[in-house]
């Protein structure tokens, strides 16, 4: 638990690299170029942001029925192709966690799904859940706008990745790690396995109390390593697969990546050193283990009527509801140290070998995972 004393108390302003004195990501000329940050950057002390970093040179479309060929951003196609993705396989259930309620969350993803000619996902077909973090569903959090947009990317990326995957959305009192990680208890007390985590925090003393929520016998759990260059919680826990980011170019048989500037990574600073990471430079745990598209201006389609309609979207957010996906096609649910000895299972993201940014690399196919 987060102590008491500590819980919504500021915290003092974070640089992002290439900022001004008050800049944050999303704010200002040399801050996040050409995105913001709907959560904003610098939570209180026992919170979480959201990750998700939406383009704003691309303005949102607001026609539901808009044509697949004219939406920007990249397709599910695309991202099946970039990292090899069996999506045809059943898959296995899939749990997103996150703060606050999305009242049109539903009705988003079957907009996507149906653009891009995805089955429905829905309540009446058992397709997609919906709960708050106990597990009920007569009634929800409050509403946050941000968070909606969060949301509406996690489900879609799930639903790109894997279209025959169950999506379960376990949606959190509040931003507290308290509460986010007491709704991953309740994602995995309903039978998901593979459960994603889109949020980060600021490390504290304390964090490896919290530790137990990400730690659950049989399951596989991603958190986003963060949209700043420095270390957060719960990339930061070793029970984890910290999912980093990278720029996405190219099309089908010529992808390119580079790791993203902006993404959060480096050695954590409470976080004891896992055996998987022996040959890892740190002393303490890296908080990066693998990675996938993130930069905003190369990102992803999403709807998401918060955001008013179709947007392009990145952040690390991306990442991990994609490789709990990849899990989930993989039905073998193996966690982080399983990846370290599979690493030809990865695109090597330069420069070679692994890296703060972007761990092993991007997942090609799911034999790492």
């Amino acid at each position: 638990m987060v102590p008491n004393a500590t819980r919504g108390a500021a915290t003092a302003p974070r640089m992002h690299p290439a900022e001004g004195a008050n800049a944050l990501p999303g704010e200002g000329a040399n801050a996040l170029p050409g995105a913001t940050l709907p959560c904003g950057f610098n939570p209180a002390q026992g919170q979480a942001n959201c990750t998700i970093a939406v383009n704003t040179t691309i303005p949102p479309l607001n026609d539901p029925t808009h044509p697949a060929s004219l939406i920007p951003g990249l397709h599910p196609a695309d991202l099946i192709s970039a990292y090899a993705l069996p999506s045809n396989n059943a898959g296995r259930p899939i749990a997103i966690v996150d703060a606050y309620d999305d009242s049109t969350a539903e009705y988003d993803l079957n907009v996507y799904r149906a653009t891009f000619g995805l089955k429905p996902c829905t309540t009446s077909n058992g397709c997609f859940r919906k709960v708050n973090q106990t597990g009920g569903t007569s009634s929800y959090p409050s509403a946050n706008s941000a968070w909606a947009d969060e949301i509406a990317l996690d489900i879609e990326m799930v639903s790109a990745a894997c279209p025959n995957c169950p999506i379960l959305l376990v949606e959190a009192n509040s931003a507290s790690i308290d509460d986010l990680g007491s709704s991953v208890d309740e994602a995995y007390a309903l039978g998901a396995r593979a459960i994603s985590n889109s949020y980060y925090a600021f490390e504290w003393a304390g964090e490896t109390s919290e530790d137990a929520h990400y730690h659950h016998n049989g399951a596989a759990i991603t958190a986003s390593s963060g949209d700043a260059a420095e270390t957060f919680y719960p990339a930061a826990s070793p029970y984890v697969t910290a999912v980093g980011g990278t720029s996405l170019k190219g099309g089908s048989g010529s992808w390119t990546e580079s790791g993203w500037s902006f993404a959060g990574g480096g050695c954590t600073s409470f976080e004891p050193k896992p055996s998987y990471q022996s040959g890892v430079n740190c002393d303490k745990r890296s908080s990066v283990d693998v990675a996938a598209i993130a930069d905003p201006q190369t990102g992803v389609a999403t709807f998401a009527t918060s955001a008013g309609g179709w947007i392009v979207a990145g952040g690390t957010s991306v990442g991990a509801p994609l490789v709990a996906a990849g899990y989930a096609l993989s039905g073998d649910l193996k966690g982080p140290g399983y990846s370290y000895g599979k690493r030809n299972a990865f695109h090597d993201v330069l420069p070679a070998g692994y890296d703060f940014r972007t761990g092993l690399g991007t997942p090609n196919g799911v034999a790492g995972l």
